[in-house]
């Protein structure tokens, strides 16, 4: 027994010299120094009777010395000693290729070729050393007769993405979509491989020829496959309306009738600020889902879109009637949790009457609902809480939802919850504990209001001590979330002559230009869109004010050609803006571009 620890550790202490002599090695090849990195390379070869990571750092080092005839030698030697190496093939035909001996070089990249008609499993590793060295055309080579041989899902991501190397898009595609329409779960692998080609932008070319593509196939040989696929590049487009067209087509002609993704459409459309087509599509489900979760879910969907686009007193009896007309068809219990939650949103929010919302709330908490319906439950009672100022009352319900879906994306949300809370009571100490922790949230939005909100309580702290101007500007925000706007807008005016000149300046004058466009009071958010651009246009938020002024000028300004000035500034000035797609697109279309 104590002769193996002493050889294990022996052994152990054996690996750690060779990989510290190892590291030295490559950092003498990184820094140009190829004889003592031969020198080195070549001491580890020996020392290890032939290990092949050495071998390739003898040879790189003599290729870099133009050594070509020992290079050579080192690599023959070791292909005759093994035949588990079938790209050393490919190396020695490299060589031969450095030294501009392109006869003999092709010489061994067919016997390579040839060794995987002979083996079909030796694809990938032949066809990754020609890739290696940017021989594509050998590399694609590899994987097809691979695949001739012996389908494999890799191989033909490794060939389709060689041939977008290669700038063959329509292989590409096709290969894709060919995987994708015989085995559906590479859908998600080769998505991310579709995306480094595929833009929000309709006219860009991988876009166009994708489209076309499909619509050819859709016309050979009708499959609801391309119809999906057609909706999925639609998506990424943000044309919601011809998606829906082929959701339409698919939910009709499928045998499964379901519209669980007509409704996850109508969901993205409203998300992306596409209310109107978002409810067309919901009208859809209500219509002619048969399955009573389907229909009320749409119905809990459509009715938010109702809600945020009520103003008056008289639409929101409205809104009122149309929920007591489901509640009348459907019940009052666990099967419209959703539609309750929604109404009870509505009840506190829009119509200020706290106490039935709370009411609806309890009466739920009562239900025999599982742990993640009352978490929901129990974040919206919360969210009543803050909306009436109780915030410590507020923040033991959100630390009940932490703990009842541990890990879960709502308890990541109940944690922005809690450090929202923390923020709108001047706890920016605490606030910001809690923020940083959202850093790793798996939610990327939730990780982005999390990031945002931090490096704005850091940015207006750091000149203020006492954080003055930072506690009038939560206090803004908490008025704005009670939906009480022209306080939140005092508030902002008072920042603004009272801390001119401070870093908060151009924060307030935003949020005061977003709250004034909510208002519906327009001009005056152009004026204070317009004061942000002329004082702070190297500001951070510089793109934003100049995306939503056009936007403004655009969708209720009727000044098509000020929007398309400002979308011209993002294009030319901005091109790292998240708003330069759209901003592209839309200055366009105002353009008169024909835009498929």
């Amino acid at each position: 027994m104590r002769f193996l620890i002493i050889l294990f550790f022996v052994f152990a202490s054996s690996c750690s010299l060779f990989s510290q002599t190892m590291k030295i090695a490559d950092n003498y090849f990184e820094q140009g120094e190829y004889e003592k990195s031969k020198a080195v390379y070549q001491k580890l070869f020996k020392k290890s009777s032939g290990s092949y990571a050495y071998l390739m750092g003898v040879v790189a080092s003599l290729q870099e010395l133009q050594e070509y005839e020992e290079a050579g030698k080192y690599l023959s030697e070791f292909s005759n000693e093994t035949q588990v190496y079938p790209n050393l093939l490919v190396e020695i035909g490299y060589n031969f290729q450095l030294q501009k001996n392109q006869d003999k070089a092709e010489e061994y990249y067919q016997l390579a070729i040839e060794k995987v008609i002979e083996i079909p499993g030796f694809a990938y590793s032949i066809g990754n050393a020609f890739q290696k060295y940017n021989l594509l055309d050998q590399a694609a080579l590899s994987y097809q007769k691979g695949i001739e041989k012996q389908s494999n899902a890799n191989y033909i991501i490794q060939l389709a993405k060689i041939y977008g190397e290669q700038g063959k898009l329509e292989e590409m595609f096709g290969t894709y979509l060919d995987l994708i329409k015989e085995k559906p779960n590479y859908f998600y692998a080769v998505n991310r491989n579709f995306s480094e080609y595929i833009t929000e932008d309709a006219e860009n070319e991988a876009n166009q020829l994708l489209k076309n593509i499909l619509l050819k196939r859709i016309q050979q040989a009708p499959d609801l496959f391309y119809n999906e696929m057609l909706s999925w590049l639609f998506i990424q487009q943000k044309d919601y309306k011809k998606a829906f067209i082929q959701e339409k087509a698919v939910y009709q002609r499928s045998s499964e009738k379901s519209l669980n993704k007509i409704t996850e459409l109508a969901e993205i459309a409203s998300q992306n600020e596409e209310k109107e087509i978002a409810k067309e599509i919901l009208n859809y489900t209500i219509e002619n889902a048969a399955i009573e979760s389907q229909k009320l879910r749409a119905y809990e969907l459509i009715l938010a879109i109702q809600v945020a686009q009520t103003n008056s007193k008289k639409e929101y009896e409205e809104v009122n009637k149309r929920f007591q007309e489901v509640f009348q068809q459907y019940g009052r219990d666990r099967t419209t949790l959703g539609l309750q939650l929604q109404y009870a949103k509505f009840l506190a929010f829009n119509k200020n009457d706290q106490e039935a919302a709370r009411a609806v709330l309890i009466s739920l908490l009562d239900e025999r609902i599982n742990r993640f319906e009352e978490a929901r439950t129990k974040m919206v009672l919360a969210d009543i809480l803050v909306l009436e100022e109780k915030f410590n009352q507020a923040l033991i319900y959100y630390s009940q939802v932490q703990n009842l879906v541990p890990n879960h994306e709502l308890a990541q949300e109940a944690t922005f919850k809690v450090a929202k809370t923390s923020y709108y009571k001047g706890d920016f100490k605490w606030a910001q504990t809690q923020l940083k922790v959202l850093k790793a949230a798996t939610s990327q939005l939730i990780a982005n209001d999390a990031l945002q909100l931090n490096l704005m309580i850091t940015d207006n702290s750091l000149e203020d001590s006492t954080q003055t101007a930072l506690k009038l500007f939560a206090k803004a925000d908490l008025y704005t979330f009670q939906q009480k706007g022209e306080k939140a807008l005092h508030v902002l005016d008072t920042i603004l002559l009272q801390h001119k000149g401070e870093k908060i300046e151009d924060e307030a004058l935003f949020r005061k230009a977003q709250l004034l466009e909510k208002l519906g009071q327009y001009k005056k958010a152009e004026e204070n869109y317009r004061q942000m651009i002329q004082f702070f246009s190297d500001d951070i938020l510089a793109d934003d004010a100049h995306y939503f002024l056009a936007e403004l000028y655009r969708k209720q300004l009727n000044l098509p050609e000020k929007a398309k000035e400002n979308y011209e500034q993002i294009i030319f000035n901005f091109s790292d803006s998240i708003f330069f797609v759209e901003a592209r697109k839309k200055y366009r279309i105002l353009r008169g571009d024909q835009l498929e």
